[in-house]
């Protein structure tokens, strides 16, 4: 895995028939790494701390958390209350909040206003489109920062090329002049990252008042798509980060890819499906940083 850059201190997945080929956990600062590596261990007594250690950073009882962390077959994506880099994309109108219809996160970037998404949630979107980072219940604790700028590759221009299902956001700065992640954090971008690791899921599905979240294995579904195995991700939940290597303190990890690909995420909300971060994303990043 080569990461691009670090932070120096953390559609609608096919958004209906109509407009998908158009536009087309939480661990808090909880134990993550922690929980992953007890479930890693395979015994029942590893098991049940782990899933100690997960309610406890989410606030919820182990039972609640017990269909996600039996495995990447059994597991259903659980709802919890948000991390703060990563958040959903909303229309707007007339400085008013429409629906959320996609996922993004906050990406390090020498000017600290780049998000990451996929391509097929923003591709040939004109209208206003607002990210909010960490938004559940209706609170958007970090505030609301309207979309200055997509960045997609030309192989999906062209084609829609699944293997190109990325997008960049350049953010606009608060009022104050402060970028996004000076108050966010970011996660690190990362590419070439092999399949077989244990990664973490966040996605906001369509109506939803808070994200869900899900760990497991990733997947080599070809030779440049990832495939994640967990339910409880459907529309919306497209452009979510796949994250690796999860900091337990600051919640930050690295993102391998982002929900989307192929089928645009996957045709069924058990299954998803990412294009796995590799020179043109690196390139893509770099044109973005350089805002051209």
């Amino acid at each position: 895995m080569r990461v691009i850059a670090r932070r120096r201190s953390k559609g609608d997945r096919r958004r209906g028939e109509g407009r998908a080929r158009r536009l087309s956990v939480c661990l808090g600062a909880l134990g993550a790494s922690a929980a992953l590596l007890l479930l890693a261990a395979g015994s029942a007594g590893s098991t049940d701390r782990a899933r100690s250690v997960l309610a406890a950073g989410r606030g919820m009882a182990i039972e609640q958390l017990a269909p996600a962390d039996t495995g990447p077959a059994a597991g259903t994506g659980q709802p919890f209350g948000g991390v703060a880099a990563v958040g959903a994309l909303f229309t707007e109108s007339n400085g008013k909040l429409g629906a959320h219809f996609c996922t993004a996160s906050v990406v390090d970037s020498a000017a600290g206003d780049l998000a990451v998404t996929a391509a097929h949630c923003v591709y040939g979107n004109s209208g206003p489109m607002v990210f909010v980072p960490d938004y559940a219940n209706g609170k958007t604790p970090y505030g609301i920062w309207p979309v200055a700028k997509v960045y997609t590759d030309s192989a999906w221009d062209a084609s829609q090329d699944p293997d190109h299902d990325v997008a960049f956001l350049r953010l606009s700065d608060s009022s104050g002049g402060t970028p996004i992640e000076n108050l966010t954090g970011a996660e690190t971008l990362a590419t070439d990252s092999p399949a077989g690791q244990a990664v973490e899921v966040i996605g906001y599905p369509d109506r939803a008042a808070e994200p869900v979240w899900c760990s497991g294995p990733v997947k080599g579904f070809s030779a440049t798509q990832f495939e994640f195995d967990c339910g409880g991700y459907p529309n919306g939940t497209s452009g979510g980060p796949f994250l690796t290597g999860v900091d337990a303190a600051t919640g930050q990890g690295a993102v391998i890819g982002v929900i989307g690909g192929y089928q645009q995420g996957g045709d069924t909300s058990q299954v998803s499906y990412a294009a796995s971060f590799g020179s043109a994303v690196a390139t893509l990043y770099a044109t973005a940083q350089a805002g051209g």
